[in-house]
């Protein structure tokens, strides 16, 4: 028999999941996960690498869900945003903002509890910049994006922290990586989304701002500048040579189809570009945690 009751209050869990933004989230996770890892010794704690997933878990879906908040008048003139739960008035906005900040100070109060003092602190830091510094800049200033890069680059930070590490040179060099990874990245989906940045309010966040030889320039710009940092594991002792060799060649690859969209300057080789990003850092993750040395 058809319940409609359950049906009804399955399809509002969804909506609450879909405010965290999960696929967002298991990047979040993979790069946290990353980072605990690589600041792991011989043994993996796996009780403390269960807190620290599960209370940035909490942080990074909070972060999400008090953008979506923010932005929700936005994210309603959007073509690729307005069916999300705050912009097609699933949720009541009291309902989303209940649900983001009580999740967010949870799981800033459990990485504080369960992990460190410092993960919460860090995990703290990254959520206030990322609502309250980067979601108002979007509309105001293109270097939003450069500033937004900064929150993006915390997690493997706070897995590092978590599982013991100092906030030392290669807790530098992971968020160096996801840092620079984003930049092509968010220029790419910029090119994409071009008329609907527009339309929702963001002007600085278009390539009609920067100009197609400005966004062209930063594309380039910035994978030339991630190749040498990628290699900072390896010159830092904390991987081999075989992922020195691996990072030079995902890194070539980036600039490759980054090189390709500044030649050709078209949505569909920007897209091109943004798929290969979406598999660039997995990828150079995993090879960075099989050649993990000592």
């Amino acid at each position: 028999m058809y319940d409609r009751d359950a049906a009804m209050g399955s399809g509002r869990m969804g909506d609450f999941l879909e405010l965290t933004k999960p696929r967002v989230t298991s990047l979040v996770l993979i790069t946290t996960l990353v980072g605990f890892y690589m600041a792991s010794g011989s043994g993996l704690a796996s009780i403390m690498l269960l807190h620290s997933m599960l209370g940035t878990a909490l942080v990074a879906g909070g972060a999400s869900a008090l953008n979506q908040y923010v932005e929700r008048h936005h994210d309603a003139r959007m073509n690729r945003t307005r069916n999300r739960p705050l912009a097609s008035h699933r949720l009541t906005e009291r309902e989303a903002l209940v649900f983001s900040v009580g999740i967010s100070v949870a799981g800033i109060v459990y990485l504080g509890i369960f992990a460190n003092a410092l993960t919460g602190m860090l995990a703290a830091l990254t959520l206030v910049s990322y609502v309250f510094v980067y979601t108002p800049l979007k509309r105001r200033t293109a270097l939003a994006t450069i500033i937004g890069a900064v929150p993006g680059a915390a997690p493997p930070v706070l897995g590092w922290t978590a599982a013991g590490g100092t906030l030392d040179g290669m807790a530098g060099a992971l968020f160096m990586i996801v840092f620079l990874w984003q930049l092509p990245h968010f220029v790419a989906i910029a090119w994409i989304y071009d008329e609907d940045y527009l339309r929702g309010g963001f002007p600085h966040l278009t390539v009609t701002h920067s100009g197609v030889d400005g966004a062209s320039r930063q594309i380039i710009l910035y994978c030339c500048v991630l190749i040498p940092i990628s290699l900072l594991p390896t010159t830092l002792a904390v991987t081999g040579t075989t992922y020195m060799f691996a990072a030079v060649l995902c890194g070539l690859v980036y600039l490759g189809y980054g090189t390709a969209v500044a030649v050709v300057r078209t949505p569909a080789a920007a897209r091109r570009l943004l798929r290969v990003s979406v598999i660039y850092l997995p990828v150079l993750l995993l090879i960075m945690v099989l050649d993990k040395t000592g």
